[in-house]
C-alpha cells in the first residue's frame, strides 16, 4: 500500500517535533528542562468554571451527543461578551458557533470555503493552522507580513494583481502568534475597505485578546468596524482567556453566510464539545471577571521577569505590548545556526526549550519564540543558565561547525 497521500504531502516536516524529540531525550536522562516552548498555560481554569463542569458532569442528560454548533446558552454567553468587550453584536443564533478551540474553527472553515487552488493570504510568520488549513483543504498559501504597517497593505496589492486565481481571503492575527504585535482600529477600517474592494473574505484571529498589558490599550476586534460583518468571520478561545486549552473550546463568529458554511461542515465532522464544557465555558463568560485580571497580571509581571533577566544574560528581547509570548531575534553569535539548530543547541547546552521561529514560516527563521508559561523564579533560572550557555559559546560554536563540516 502506497502512504504517498496527496495532503500529507504537502505538509513539511513539523519543526517542533524535532524540538521535542530532544527536549524528550534529556528528560529521560533527568534534566530539569525549563519549558518556555509551547503555548501552555500553567495557570489553573478558574474555581467557579471547575466547579460548574463538576455539577453538570454524570448526568444522564449532559452526557448524550451535544450540539455540533454549540448549546444555546454558551452561544448566548459569547454574544453577551462580544457586546460588553467591544461594542458588538450578535445574533446567537446566526453569528455564533462554538467550535473546538480556535485551531479546529480555521481548519474546519478552510474546508468550508476553499477549492482545490484557490489563493489565500497569510501572515509569515504565523500560526501554523493559518497556513496548513488551506494547503490541507487544497488551496494556495500567499505570504504577507505579519506587522500591520503600510508594507502589508503593499504586499495586499501586489497578491491580488499578480495572483492567478485572485485570493478568496485574508487571514489576520492579532495580538499575533508569534509576534505579539497589535492591531490597530485604524488598520481594522483599512484592511475591511480592501477587502470589500476586492471581494476578499477576512478571518480574524482573536484567541489572545485578553492578554494585554496597557489597560488603556485592549485589543480591538474587526467587528468593530462598520461593514466588518459583510466580509469577516471572527474566532476566539477559552484556552488562554481562563486557562482552558485542554477544554478545546472556542468560537467562530461574524458573517452568517460564512458561519452557516462552517456550521454545514462541523455537522458533518463532530457533535460539538462535550456538554458539561459548554456549561461551564457559559459559566466562565458569564461570569466574574476577576480571574482574567489575575491572569493578565501573573503574564505582565513574567513578561517584565523575561525582558530583564534574559537582558542581563546579554540577550535583548523586544517587549511584547500583548499575548503570552515574546519574539526574540537569535543572538548574533548564534544567528547564522538558524532557529531549529539554536532552539537544539539552547535545549542542550542551557537546558531551556523554546519554539523555533522557522516553524512558523520561513520568514521567523532569524527568531524564537518564548512563552511565558513558567513561574518568574524558573524564567529568571532559565536566564542564568543562558547566560552560562553565552559565556561558553565559542566553544560550543567551534563543534557545532565541525560537526557539519564533518
Amino acid at each position: 500500500m502506497s502512504t504517498e497521500f496527496h495532503r500529507i504531502k504537502r505538509l513539511p516536516p513539523y519543526v517542533f517535533e524535532q524540538v521535542n524529540k530532544i527536549k524528550a531525550q534529556e528528560r529521560a536522562k533527568g534534566v530539569d528542562i525549563i519549558d518556555l516552548g509551547m503555548g501552555n498555560p500553567d495557570l489553573p481554569a478558574p474555581r467557579h468554571v471547575i466547579e460548574k463542569l463538576v455539577e453538570t458532569a454524570g448526568k444522564p442528560r449532559t452526557d448524550r451527543y451535544s450540539a455540533s454548533k454549540g448549546i444555546p446558552g454558551l452561544r448566548r454567553a459569547q454574544a453577551a461578551y462580544y457586546e460588553r468587550r467591544f461594542g458588538v453584536k450578535l445574533n446567537p443564533e446566526t453569528q455564533v458557533v462554538a467550535t473546538l478551540g480556535s485551531k479546529e474553527g480555521f481548519a474546519n472553515m478552510a474546508q468550508a470555503i476553499t477549492g482545490p487552488g484557490d489563493v489565500v493570504i497569510v501572515p509569515n510568520p504565523s500560526y501554523p493552522i493559518h497556513a496548513f488549513g488551506f494547503l490541507m483543504a487544497g488551496g494556495v498559501i500567499r505570504s504577507a507580513p505579519s506587522a500591520p504597517n503600510e508594507d502589508y497593505f503593499r504586499a495586499l496589492e501586489r497578491a491580488v494583481v499578480h495572483s492567478i486565481p485572485k485570493p478568496i481571503a485574508i487571514v489576520i492575527c492579532y495580538p499575533s502568534n508569534p509576534t505579539a504585535e497589535t492591531a490597530s482600529l485604524d488598520f481594522y477600517r483599512e484592511l475591511v475597505a480592501f477587502a470589500k474592494k476586492h471581494e476578499l473574505i477576512v478571518l480574524s484571529d482573536l484567541a489572545y485578546a485578553e492578554v494585554f498589558f496597557d489597560d488603556n490599550d485592549p485589543p480591538p476586534s474587526v467587528l468593530q468596524v462598520p461593514g466588518a460583518f459583510d466580509v469577516t468571520v471572527e474566532f476566539t478561545s477559552m484556552s488562554k482567556t481562563f486557562s482552558m486549552a485542554g477544554w478545546r473550546m472556542g468560537f467562530a463568529v461574524g458573517n452568517d453566510k460564512l458561519l452557516a458554511a462552517l456550521a454545514r461542515v462541523k455537522s458533518y465532522l463532530d457533535y460539538g464539545a462535550y456538554t458539561p464544557i459548554q456549561v461551564a465555558a457559559a459559566a466562565a463568560l458569564n461570569g466574574p471577571e476577576d480571574c482574567i485580571r489575575e491572569m493578565r497580571d501573573i503574564y505582565k509581571k513574567r513578561r517584565d521577569a523575561l525582558v530583564d533577566s534574559f537582558g542581563r544574560a546579554g540577550w535583548t528581547i523586544p517587549e511584547p505590548k500583548a499575548s503570552m509570548f515574546a519574539w526574540a531575534p537569535i543572538p548574533e553569535p548564534f544567528r547564522h545556526l538558524g532557529s531549529l539548530e539554536f532552539s537544539k543547541l539552547l535545549i542542550e547546552k542551557a537546558e531551556v526549550a523554546v519554539a523555533p521561529g522557522i516553524g512558523f514560516g520561513e520568514h521567523g527563521d532569524e527568531y524564537v519564540r518564548i512563552a511565558v508559561v513558567e513561574n518568574e523564579q524558573r524564567i529568571r533560572q532559565a536566564a542564568r543558565s543562558v547566560k552560562k550557555f553565552f559565556d561558553t559559546a565559542g566553544h560550543t560554536l567551534h563543534n557545532v561547525v565541525q560537526m557539519k563540516r564533518a
